[in-house]
């Protein structure tokens, strides 16, 4: 009841009236208490004079409303505040004695003129009062209403600087938990063992040893509040507490804050992105700015999750339009409603166009393209799910191959400036259905810049391997599996993979696109290779669950044209340097245009077959380095590659 009232109390805020009353009733209290003090509290009416205090008064009002000190919340008293109201006590009283004086001598009469102890007095007491009262109702309002919230939660604030204490009073102002600070952390010496904000500043060691202590009876927050905290350290921070059953947070970037203000409730779980990403990648926004703007671009597969950002990115440089093509219509009308609504913005100066359409059905395609006319065209659509696409090798050819040749002939055939095809690090030495039919796509692609000469067109193809977060991704899998209960499946506990995050992985794409001049296939600085079976483990950790204990690890065994490890490179190929240090040009020989096109009519004439066995020896023939890693395809192997277009 009495939380209830409060909280409604703290909602509806003191009247700025009501405030700047009693700022005036404080005046009041500290000159009687100055006439007091200065006379040994002997009360002489005959040396009371009703207009000193009038005087007094009229100056304080006037500089009151002038500063507005009386309109600021009260509960969120900072020191800001108490500069301006230190501002406002000090010009009312130097006003104060100014007119005192003015008013002796004008009018010759001494009785009028303030003793400047008194004010002088006054002064200090009011300035101690008006101040001290903010603070009280600010300490009334933050322990009065967390005080009917329940436990306390525990929590270190790693990083003592200038974030670390906007993130304590952001806590401290929470009005539906309540928190126990138990300390900052830091990693400078020279803040460790002292006191900030009135709380202790340990160093990681001391931190490690609190938690422990404490982590064993109730759980222990622990909220990364540094300013540009590299993925490394962020990394080594957070794999040193998550085994002692802390829940590891982290302060969002300013930019993200609602309003320029922090408050609690965007304090957020730290994700795998954050242990797995990479420093920001420097873009040539000019130069993607000068290329991008004003030009017409289509993206297929818009709806994914590849797609989706590079619409999210590509907007901010203002083309005339977009049109994004994609036969998934729930997901397209789902990114459209998303985009009018976050980023209006920026579509003053974009007209955006949504397409239902299947890329493989030229005759609708052919009309999109007479219609919009394209400067730039960026395939993302594509089959990408290894196991499905062992199953349905008829889909991963017609989609990935078929679907790729349609969009990049139509390219051509418009004249389009660009042409960029997202492939996949698993189209190198191919172990599957899906990766043979990726680096087919690439080989086609690349033919194109060889079939004629002086063709406006240029050929790109952008490689890379998995995308966290992506529709399908481990990293969403893992997550199921945990919110289920467990226990979380892993194929071979040494299989390792490549991970990017999404808006990286568009970011370099966009990049080689404008880089480009056509034939390349880009190849990208994946990073590190992470162990998945590590990955399954941090993953749990961070969900605040203890591996083995509350989720078990289940190896389940490769799947059919799984391989332990992603290459981004084939073995005979090798790599040429950019000017951007995380893009480089595999150097891949373009295949015969004219061979590759009678080779694709036997792969067609194939399908029609509709025999799985015979479309799967034929991908062989054409990608004679895909050897398959199923056991059912593995037989085909021996198939010599009397069609291949090399």
């Amino acid at each position: 009841m009495l939380h209830t009232l409060l909280v409604k109390a703290n909602n509806r805020l003191a009247p700025r009236l009501f405030v700047l009353l009693v700022d005036l009733t404080i005046t009041i209290v500290a000159f009687c208490s100055a006439w007091l003090l200065r006379f040994n509290f002997h009360i002489d009416l005959l040396n009371w004079h009703t207009a000193h205090l009038l005087l007094l008064l009229g100056c304080r009002l006037l500089v009151f409303l002038y500063f507005r000190s009386f309109s600021g919340i009260i509960r969120h008293t900072s020191l800001e505040d108490t500069v301006l109201i230190s501002k406002a006590v000090t010009v009312s009283s130097t006003l104060a004695i100014m007119g005192s004086l003015a008013l002796k001598n004008v009018l010759h009469n001494p009785t009028l003129y303030i003793p400047i102890s008194i004010l002088l007095i006054e002064y200090f007491i009011s300035t101690v009062l008006l101040i001290g009262s903010r603070i009280v109702v600010k300490w009334v309002y933050r322990y009065m209403l967390t005080g009917f919230v329940g436990e306390a939660m525990p929590v270190l604030i790693y990083g003592a600087g200038a974030l670390g204490i906007q993130t304590k009073e952001a806590l401290q102002q929470d009005r539906t938990r309540k928190y126990q600070i138990l300390g900052f952390v830091d990693d400078n010496p020279r803040k460790t063992d002292r006191v900030v904000h009135g709380v202790r500043v340990f160093n990681r060691r001391e931190a490690l040893s609190l938690v422990k202590k404490i982590s064993s009876k109730v759980p222990v927050q622990l909220i990364l509040a540094i300013n540009e905290l590299s993925t490394d350290r962020r990394k080594d921070i957070t794999e040193q507490f998550l085994p002692h059953q802390v829940t590891v947070k982290i302060v969002p970037s300013m930019q993200d804050w609602i309003q320029g203000q922090l408050s609690s409730q965007q304090i957020r779980d730290v994700r795998i992105e954050d242990l797995l990403g990479r420093p920001v990648i420097q873009l040539n926004n000019q130069n993607l700015y000068s290329s991008i703007q004003g030009q017409n671009v289509f993206i297929t597969g818009a709806a994914g999750s590849i797609g989706s950002e590079l619409v999210r990115q590509l907007i901010r440089y203002k083309p005339h339009t977009l049109v994004l093509i994609d036969q998934a219509e729930s997901a397209l009308h789902d990114l459209l409603f998303e985009l009018r609504q976050s980023m209006s913005y920026a579509l003053q100066e974009t007209e955006l166009i949504s397409q239902i359409a299947d890329v493989t059905d030229k005759v609708r395609m052919q009309h999109i393209f007479r219609s919009f006319k394209p400067d730039y065209v960026f395939h993302a659509a594509a089959y990408k799910h290894v196991p499905l696409m062992e199953i349905h090798p008829y889909e991963a050819i017609k989609i990935n191959v078929f679907g790729t040749k349609v969009m990049a002939d139509l390219a051509l055939e418009s004249g389009a400036k660009k042409f960029v095809m997202v492939s996949t690090d698993k189209a190198v030495n191919p172990t599957n259905v899906m990766g043979a039919t990726k680096r087919l796509a690439e080989m086609y692609v690349q033919s194109l810049n060889r079939s004629t000469g002086g063709h406006p067109t240029s050929f790109i193809a952008t490689r890379f391997g998995n995308v966290l977060g992506s529709n399908g991704s481990v990293v969403q899998v893992f997550k199921k599996q945990i919110e289920a209960g467990g226990p979380v499946t892993i194929t071979h506990p040494e299989i390792i993979r490549y991970f990017m995050t999404i808006p990286e992985a568009c970011q370099l794409v966009l990049e080689a696109a404008v880089m480009g001049v056509g034939g390349e296939v880009f190849v990208f600085d994946m990073g590190q290779p992470v162990r998945i079976a590590d990955l399954a483990r941090q993953m749990i950790r961070l969900s605040g669950l203890a591996v083995d204990d509350d989720i078990k690890i289940k190896v389940t065994g490769l799947r059919p044209g799984e391989k332990l490890y992603e290459e981004l490179l084939c073995s005979n190929e090798a790599t040429l340097p950019t000017h951007n240090p995380k893009i480089m040009i595999a150097r891949v020989v373009a295949p015969n245009h004219s061979l590759i096109e009678d080779a694709l009519k036997v792969l067609r004439e194939q399908m029609q077959l509709g025999d799985d066995m015979e479309l799967v020896a034929t991908l062989k023939t054409l990608v004679p380095e895909f050897i398959s890693n199923n056991s059912i395809y593995s037989a085909l192997d021996s198939v010599t590659g009397s069609v291949s277009p090399n």
